[in-house]
């Protein structure tokens, strides 16, 4: 019997590692044997649905349904039986309920808590909500379509300016040669002749939302707004005339441009002395803030735009509207920074990391209906979008549209205090950020943007912010990294039809991080590198002018890896060859490059779990951020947990909001505000704490007693599953529970034997922790003497406390489960 329960045990764990969707169990619980259920089936590889994967559907009796063409997903219509049947696949990765999705702009001010700000002005001792009035911002991009009633020429934008630096040169030198003044053309109704991509910008910075009934206005709808653009391709000197037009004429209009949004890039290396670097400096001194797109070549190390590293710029990474950084956002590089002195011998140091997270992921926006762009989006508008609404609007997705979102927060927060210095704009984001469940510095900066909280600061209401951002907190237990062994060079050809040529090489068990790095010169290329599994991580691709360096990473995976080169493949995420008959747009060539390695050096600060069962756990959670062990180097796994430390973790890893009493009185009577705990108690309490709650107005992901927080408390596991699965998001689902306490194995529900121990309020908690697989039901087997087959039973123990090393686990499995809702 004892080696059957394990055996059980041990199936429950994999089946708790299997992705099943909340929605979906819900709907299976309420419905009949004969009901198809609408069903998203993923599978576990990196090549489309198999005809073998296909029959098996048929096997089941699943006839329903369509493929993907390039994609290992299908959708399907099934029972609830036949659902139950294909979860036990091997081959399956999730199966998701085809639930409807909304994408607004109003979604993506709802997540900053822009939308909260503004619909609550009294909060901030006001009558009028903050709208960006009285500051002007700049949107450096591709032209503004000025027609848009959103948009309106001599109203909303004060001026729009065409300027094609590089088309006017050609001329000069052609026609009247010498050095030319820049030239450029005010008050052209509409300058986005070529992508719409710098009209889709400035709708969400500012767009007054005129044709969609405020839908979809923009953050600051009561900021001016200057255009600036060549109409066509944006090129070096393009970037540096719209800096130059802010600086000259930065008090020409009836409110100081404040803030420059700059969806635009390269690659390579930070260099002070780039002309863009020196242009945003000069706007710096000026008081000017510069927003600039991280870049959309994540999820490699090493892809941050180098104009986005600028220490005195706001560099802006994407996120999605659920709370996780989107894949494609790009990376800094870990540890890196330097130290440097500009010409005006003022010293500074550049760190590379993106300064803030915003939504970036299927953003609606104002439509140019001459821009390439918004017809490759028309099937997606279609299915989304009211009628009405559609030769407005249109979606985009990129960095490009997470960083005109922190302009327009910029806007609200220099109309709430002028006085801000850029130094100052840029700190206050950082310091009122939400930490990002996984997310470390150089992947995601400070984390995700929180307008509520950095209004609150700048307008004087609130001040105090920052002591609970993991970039700006020092740990006593941390992960290292080393140097590998020596770099491998490669050199691998490029052919734009034909086979790929790639480049093996080893990787050992010791590796933490693979990266590759070429200098690709004249051409259009990137760099792939493929892991053992067959996972393939781009760079981004060198642009003659803007970079021609370029970067890969990926984390280590001990075997075979390849390196490879392509071309071109797409334009703003739309594949510019979709029938794949080219190996990507580029001329042929060779590549030359290296491959570099970093080691895991170990761990600090854990002395004390090196025999323990949860030991890798331990290191995960240390590693992610999750946890922290204590001053002494030790981390006592079997230490019971405290509700003050099991605060403070979830604000480091738990995606909750940051939260001060407006008012500055505690909101407990038992901590003072002196503790150290003391900010992280007041977040997890807070109203709208987690992250993924939209309406900004769930309750807390932990609960007061009487008053009083009680921060000496053990944590007991129904408080533990209330908490998860409340910084999870999922309050309504949880609390609209009312059927049976059940744990799901083998394709079955098995109901819950202490059920009735659960308070009923929190019996929707423990389900959605059990199904989500953050905490495990307790599973024992009985068989009578006379009995055929034995009886599995159920328990979840809610009283029992939970140590330090069980928290570590269940915050392990919690992060996996948030961000396995990343695109």
């Amino acid at each position: 019997m004892s080696a059957l329960a394990a055996g059980i045990l041990a199936s429950s764990a994999a089946m708790a590692d299997a992705q099943l969707d909340p929605q979906l169990l819900s709907k299976l619980l309420a419905a009949a044997p004969t009901d198809e259920l609408q069903i998203v089936i993923s599978y576990e590889q990196s090549v489309p649905v198999t005809p073998g994967q296909v029959a098996a559907l048929h096997s089941l009796g699943i006839d329903k349904g369509v493929t993907m063409r390039a994609l290992p997903i299908a959708g399907a219509l099934a029972t609830p039986a036949e659902i139950r049947a294909l979860a036990q696949r091997d081959d399956v990765a999730s199966i998701y309920w085809n639930a409807p999705l909304r994408y607004y702009n109003q979604e993506a001010r709802e997540i900053t808590s822009t939308a909260r700000a503004q619909s609550n002005p009294g909060d901030y001792n006001r009558a009028l909500p903050f709208s960006g009035k009285g500051i002007t911002v700049l949107v450096n991009d591709s032209g503004i379509d000025a027609t848009h009633e959103d948009l309106k020429l001599g109203e909303h934008v004060v001026q729009n300016v065409l300027g094609a630096q590089n088309i006017l040169a050609e001329l000069a030198t052609e026609f009247a040669p010498g050095i030319v003044p820049v030239t450029y053309l005010e008050g052209v109704p509409n300058t986005d002749l070529g992508s719409g991509h710098g009209t889709h910008c400035a709708g969400s910075v500012g767009g007054t939302g005129e044709r969609s009934n405020g839908l979809y206005r923009g953050v600051a709808p009561g900021a001016d707004i200057v255009g600036y653009g060549s109409g066509a391709v944006l090129l070096v000197l393009d970037a540096v005339g719209g800096l130059d037009y802010a600086a000259t004429n930065q008090f020409s209009y009836r409110n100081t441009i404040r803030v420059t949004s700059n969806s635009w890039g390269s690659s390579g290396k930070f260099e002070p002395m780039n002309p863009v670097n020196i242009a945003t400096y000069e706007l710096y001194k000026r008081g000017i803030v510069s927003v600039f797109a991280a870049g959309n070549d994540g999820p490699g190390e090493d892809t941050h735009n180098p104009y986005a590293q600028a220490p005195w710029v706001i560099s802006v990474g994407a996120g999605e509207k659920d709370g996780v950084v989107t894949g494609f956002s790009s990376r800094g590089k870990r540890g890196e920074s330097g130290s440097f002195t500009m010409p005006d011998g003022r010293s500074w140091t550049y760190v590379n990391e993106p300064t803030i997270v915003a939504p970036g992921v299927d953003i609606v926006s104002t439509r140019d209906p001459l821009g390439a762009l918004p017809p490759l989006e028309a099937q997606h508008d279609a299915e989304t979008l009211p009628p009405a609404y559609l030769p407005f609007y249109t979606h985009m997705s990129g960095t490009s549209m997470a960083t005109p979102h922190v302009a327009g927060i910029v806007a609200l927060l220099l109309e709430a205090n002028p006085q801000l210095t850029p130094g100052q704009v840029k700190d206050l984001l950082q310091r009122t950020a939400t930490n990002m469940s996984g997310r470390l510095p150089w992947e995601a900066g400070a984390g995700h943007v929180n307008a509520y909280a950095a209004l609150a600061e700048a307008s004087g209401t609130r001040n105090g912010w920052g002591g609970t951002v993991n970039s700006l907190l020092s740990f006593n237990s941390n992960a290292l990294l080393v140097a590998g062994p020596p770099n491998v060079p490669f050199s691998v050809d490029f052919a734009p039809v034909g086979a790929v040529e790639e480049q093996s090489f080893e990787v050992g068990a010791d590796i933490a991080w693979v990266a590759a790095r070429a200098t690709i010169g004249e051409n259009t290329l990137a760099l792939v590198l493929t892991d053992p599994d067959g996972n393939k991580y781009g760079s981004a691709i060198a642009l003659p002018v803007l970079g021609d360096t370029v970067t890969v990473g990926a984390p280590g995976k001990a075997g075979t890896w390849k390196v490879s080169v392509r071309g071109i493949g797409s334009v703003s995420g739309t594949d510019v060859d979709p029938l794949n008959a080219t190996n990507g747009y580029g001329a042929p060539g060779t590549v030359d490059g290296e491959i570099s390695f970093l080691k895991s050096g170990g761990y600090t600060g854990l002395g004390d779990i090196g025999n323990h069962a949860a030991r890798q756990a331990i290191e995960f959670a240390v590693a992610n951020r999750l946890v922290d062990g204590y001053s002494d180097k030790q981390f006592r796994p079997d230490q019971i947990l405290k509700r003050s430390e099991m605060a403070r973790y979830l604000v480091m890893g738990g995606n909750v909001r940051q939260h001060l009493p407006f008012n500055g009185i505690a909101s407990f009577t038992d901590l003072s505000k002196n503790d150290a705990a003391y900010p992280f108690v007041e977040a997890v309490i807070g109203k709208g704490a987690p992250l993924r709650d939209l309406s900004n107005s769930h309750d807390g992901v932990m609960g007061l007693v009487n008053g009083q927080f009680r921060p000496n408390d053990y944590v007991t596991r129904v408080s533990l599953a209330y908490s998860l699965v409340q910084a999870m998001g999922l309050q309504s689902q949880a609390r609209s529970f009312s059927g049976q306490l059940t744990a799901f194995y083998d394709g079955k529900r098995i109901p819950v034997e202490d059920a009735g121990s659960i308070p009923a309020s929190l019996r929707g908690y423990v389900q959605q922790a059990l199904d989500q697989g953050l905490i495990n039901a307790r599973f024992t087997v009985t068989q009578g003497p006379f009995d055929l087959q034995p009886t599995l039973h159920a328990y979840f123990d809610p009283g029992k406390t939970v140590t330090r090393a069980a928290y570590a686990v269940a915050a392990g499995r919690y992060l996996s489960a948030y961000q396995a809702a990343q695109d």
